[in-house]
């Protein structure tokens, strides 16, 4: 094997190595998801419910990358609580979740990956409105925003204060 076959098959094993971890098609793809919004369900055995309510609300703050949207916890008359994303766009991305954090909105993304959170689930889409079950155990006390999070790099997409 002489020198050139092997920088040629060393670069081809680089290059698919890195669009194996960079998955940079995600760059120009989007996915949209429109939800209903959470409501209460009927429950004919007690008087009508006044339904959701706000527990609180934030706009989403561009960090890594430009993210928008609106962040808003909702609980159900049954106790059962929802983080709902609506008009909500970021870029696209691989291994993108949604946190709950202690953390405040904004700033260096770096900050993110420690303290207390909330793991609600992989994003749904880069785009539309869409809900995160909320676990029933988990304590919202101190949680301070909502965190769009890339696993893969350990960076913030975006993040809402949460008031």
């Amino acid at each position: 094997m002489t020198k050139r076959s092997a920088i040629v098959i060393v670069a081809v094993g680089a290059l698919m190595a890195g669009v194996v971890f960079f998955e940079p098609w995600t760059l120009w793809t989007s996915t949209t998801v429109n939800e209903t919004a959470p409501s209460a369900a009927p429950d004919t055995s007690s008087p009508p419910s006044t339904g959701p309510t706000a527990l609180a609300r934030g706009t989403f703050l561009s960090q890594e990358h430009e993210t928008s949207g609106t962040a808003t916890v909702i609980e159900l008359a049954d106790g059962s609580r929802t983080l709902r994303l609506e008009d909500f766009s970021t870029s696209n991305g691989p291994d993108l979740h949604v946190w709950l954090s202690e953390k405040k909105a904004g700033g260096g993304w770096f900050k993110y990956g420690s303290g207390r959170l909330v793991q609600l689930g992989e994003l749904k889409a880069n785009r539309g409105s869409h809900n995160y079950a909320i676990p029933a155990d988990a304590d919202l006390d101190g949680l301070r925003s909502v965190v769009i999070w890339c696993k893969r790099f350990h960076v913030a997409f975006g993040s809402a204060p949460l008031t």
